[in-house]
């Protein structure tokens, strides 16, 4: 097992990247003025799922990421995987319907956590008792487990359910040291797959806390799926300012800065990390290590000063003193982050900005320039997408329906309202719609890669 990086050291290292922004801090730049943003493109969603409940009524079903499969002998019935926190996973097909329930793991004893399942990645071809099996891996946040299960196509052909659990059962946990220290919850939290030379791996991240860690998947015998840790990172939670001043984002007490919207460019085997109240990074995943991570984007609310309301168990951000270190283009949370593929190393990285409801959309190539960023707005099939979390985006033909790729995002405010019910659900976009809202095209290819063939 690798050493963890120190989170100090690597602040020290990263200064050079967190100078002050040129111009206006982000505070003056009001609306319509000389430094105004432009406005996001719009685009309405194909489909979207069927709405879910946080309560128990709704079995505690809270929508959060989703996951393409493509199936490959009939791309028009590949499945969509999402995760629906404690209620567990939801499979469905490209018309927004749902294929299979499969539930979260109940708690073990009395006094302890059941299972949460956070996030979704596929990963294709892994060998399992002799047999290339395609997986969904899923963070269990609330067992710290990853578990994996296996996606059989010709149950998605035939109608039946396509996914079964092949986790190892001495699969232990990711983060914790013992079954006792689970029940903290400073759990598997986010997670990111890829494959590279036959071997599969998972990044996840740790809840409320700054660490990364690289985990190799291995046949555990009998079919079942383990895996071990290859490499671990400690991202900063604290930051020297250009002021000179320390700074730390806003968290409940004992909490840090933690990372849960990640997604691996799977041609050049770069992750990109959303720390949720800092920016983005990328890291480039070298010989199964992390190298050293680069902050290429920050949210606005970066070095706003703030407080602590006790009363109210929330942050208080000081806007009126904002010193003007933010980025510009992404609103806190940064979330739900998924790379689009295209040929010759050109494509693009988006993120959610979940605090103004966009998408931000930034180059995959070189220092990852900010492109623009778009909206999901209501429509004649489905309603807008606010708060969003996870996202996916796939480049290849999906059958009829979405011939030029397809993009899927959580909606944190599914419509219509039940009342006072949380209502969450997922939108299906054709990619070719937003590549045409932006005014200078986007690219679309469907042709340059296959999430199927990335070695």
């Amino acid at each position: 097992m690798a050493t963890p990086r120190n989170g100090a050291v690597l602040a020290a290292l990263l200064l050079t990247a967190l100078a002050a922004p040129t111009g206006a801090p982000a505070a003056a730049q009001g609306p319509g003025g000389a430094d105004a943003a432009p406005q996001p493109a719009r685009v309405t969603a194909a489909a979207e799922t069927p709405a879910v409940h946080d309560d128990e009524e709704g079995g505690n079903a809270n929508a959060d990421d989703p996951a393409v499969w493509v199936d490959p002998q009939d791309s028009g019935r590949s499945i969509v995987v999402s995760t629906l926190k404690e209620a567990g996973l939801d499979v469905y097909g490209l018309d927004g319907e749902r294929l299979q329930h499969i539930a979260a793991p109940p708690a073990p004893g009395e006094g302890t956590e059941p299972g949460r399942f956070n996030n979704v990645d596929i990963v294709y071809g892994v060998e399992l008792a002799g047999h290339k099996t395609d997986l969904a891996l899923v963070s269990d946040r609330g067992r710290d487990r990853v578990r994996a299960y296996a996606i059989d196509p010709r149950a998605v052909r035939t109608g039946r359910a396509p996914l079964r659990e092949v986790t190892a059962a001495d699969a232990g946990p990711v983060f914790s040291k013992d079954e006792g220290d689970v029940d903290e919850q400073r759990t598997a939290y986010g997670l990111a797959a890829y494959t590279h030379d036959g071997d599969a791996y998972a990044v996840v991240s740790r809840r409320s806390e700054t660490r990364l860690k690289l985990l190799k998947l291995k046949d555990a015998g009998g079919g079942k799926v383990g895996y071990t840790t290859e490499d671990s990172l400690d991202l900063p939670g604290a930051f020297t300012l250009p002021n000179g001043k320390r700074w730390e984002p806003c968290a409940d007490p004992g909490d840090h800065a933690q990372v849960e919207g990640m997604a691996v460019d799977l041609e050049e085997r770069v992750l990109y990390a959303a720390q949720e109240d800092v920016g983005l990074w990328r890291i480039d995943l070298d010989d199964e290590k992390f190298d050293t991570p680069e902050l290429f984007d920050r949210v606005r609310e970066y070095g706003v000063p703030w407080t602590y309301d006790s009363a109210e168990e929330e942050c208080v951000i000081d806007t009126a003193h904002d010193p003007g270190y933010g980025g510009k283009h992404l609103r806190a949370d940064a979330e739900g982050v998924t790379v689009y593929h295209a040929g010759d190393g050109k494509g693009y990285v988006l993120s959610s900005s979940q605090g103004d409801n966009t998408f931000a959309v930034y180059g995959r190539s070189g220092r990852n320039p900010y492109l623009g960023a778009f909206e999901i707005a209501g429509g004649p099939a489905a309603d807008g997408v606010q708060h969003s979390d996870g996202s996916t985006v796939v480049n290849v033909p999906l059958g009829r329906s979405y011939p030029k790729g397809l993009l899927v995002t959580h909606d944190g405010e599914a419509e219509p309202a039940d009342g006072d019910r949380e209502t969450t659900n997922f939108k299906f976009v054709r990619w070719d719609a937003v590549a045409s809202a932006f005014p200078d095209d986007l690219i679309v290819d469907t042709a340059s890669f296959d999430p199927r063939d990335t070695d």
